[in-house]
């Protein structure tokens, strides 16, 4: 069984900045990637930024110049550094991780992320 904890969501004025991390935890399991996508109110959840295992990293255009992911292979985290952040990146942001085994794709419970004008 695979869990994921998320952290660092919260309340920021815009322009501000915020780090969120996300950890997995369980037994033997080995991950392909990870990433973190958000849902705002009353939208679809959509895909911000992913790493592979490698290194090799996507973000939403949206988000490119602001936002940069990264890993911590040895301690299975990954997080997402927030920077300029603008009201319109509102949202319960939800790490996921895409697991070669047991495979499939797991996700956080989610954290939200509120950015003030």
């Amino acid at each position: 069984q695979v869990q994921l904890v998320e952290s660092g969501g919260g309340l920021v004025q815009a322009g501000g900045s915020l780090q969120l991390s996300c950890a997995a935890s369980g037994s033997a399991f080995i991950i392909n990637d990870m990433g973190w996508y958000r849902q705002p109110p009353g939208k679809q959840r959509e895909r911000v930024a992913t790493i592979t295992r490698g290194g090799r990293t996507s973000y939403a255009d949206s988000v490119k110049g602001r936002f940069s992911i990264s890993s911590d292979n040895a301690k299975n985290t990954v997080y997402l550094q927030m920077n300029s952040l603008k009201p319109e990146d509102t949202a319960v942001y939800y790490c996921k991780a895409r697991m070669v085994s047991p495979a499939g794709d797991y996700w956080g419970q989610g954290t939200q992320v509120t950015v003030s004008s």
